[in-house]
């Protein structure tokens, strides 16, 4: 508190009057500043939606329409939703719909909402030895399995993995010993260090379509099996749901929510191309 002499000259109150509005209008400008500032929401997603290149286009437009502040936690999909169910994340973006709906269904999030797709690839060494150029997902790796050639999987219960271990179910490949082949690895990893692996030992995997086109150091690997419906590859997004977890900033995740299902957000999406190539495809509204 500040006491001032009743004997003051009149020109020294009137210097302090004038400090005090000073000092009460600038914290009143500081406080109107700080929360813009001080906003932040921390997001779980996949290690392909950051790897790709996608957080580092798209988020800077949203803070710019919002000033919220995203701080991303690349994972695989599995990870992620266990981290959202700790409570450790305000958001959600991911892509394995199935386990997505099952944590909504569990009260863990609020609603999911569809907000883009791109398509998996399976990539592999130029010489081919396993035969799969132009097959469908499930005939070539009943070849690769057939071949014993070697196959990295992240083995990290990614998305990616996730939709990995159904396209070997699908060939029928879970019955036998060494049901997928002597070759196949699991490397616990991300999307980028298992491309990685698999140029640096000549190896197939199963990769998102814009980790690869982001993806530098590809040695003699290339594009083998795309284009089947089975390789469609959808993204979600939801808020983690604040009944659970009292403590989570909900209205500001929401408000991401809301603008990368909206127009503005899904240009966005739809702006981002990796060598002049559209990465990801926005589909909200469908």
């Amino acid at each position: 508190m500040i006491f001032f002499k009743r004997n003051w000259p009149i020109a020294g109150i009137e210097s302090a009057q004038a400090a005090i509005k000073l000092i009460v209008g600038g914290a009143a400008l500081l406080a109107l500043c700080t929360p813009a500032w001080a906003q932040q929401i921390t997001m779980a997603s996949t290690t392909s939606t950051e790897q790709s290149g996608l957080f580092g286009a798209l988020l800077p437009d949203f803070k710019k329409a919002t000033g919220i502040d995203i701080k991303v936690v690349a994972l695989g999909t599995g990870q992620a939703l266990d981290m959202a169910r700790r409570g450790d994340a305000d958001v959600l973006f991911v892509h394995d719909r199935a386990a997505e709906e099952k944590f909504v269904a569990e009260g863990f999030g609020v609603k999911r909402f569809p907000v883009m797709y791109n398509d998996f690839v399976l990539i592999g060494p130029k010489a081919d030895p396993a035969k799969i150029s132009g097959l469908n997902i499930v005939g070539a790796l009943k070849n690769i399995r057939g071949s014993n050639a070697s196959f990295i999987s992240r083995g990290d219960k990614s998305g990616t993995h996730a939709a990995e271990l159904r396209y070997w179910a699908e060939a029928d490949l879970f019955k036998l010993p060494n049901q997928k082949g002597t070759g196949y690895r699991e490397c616990g990893c991300g999307m980028g260090p298992a491309l990685n692996i698999a140029a640096s030992s000549g190896a197939y995997v199963l990769a998102d379509r814009g980790t690869w086109l982001n993806f530098k150091n590809r040695a003699d690997l290339t594009v083998l099996v795309e284009g089947d419906a089975r390789l469609f590859n959808q993204y979600g997004v939801m808020v983690v749901n604040p009944a659970k977890h009292p403590h989570v900033k909900s209205q500001d995740a929401q408000r991401f929510v809301d603008w990368v299902i909206s127009p503005a957000g899904q240009a966005s999406i739809a702006a981002y191309k990796i060598g002049g190539e559209q990465v990801f495809f926005p589909n909200a509204a469908k």
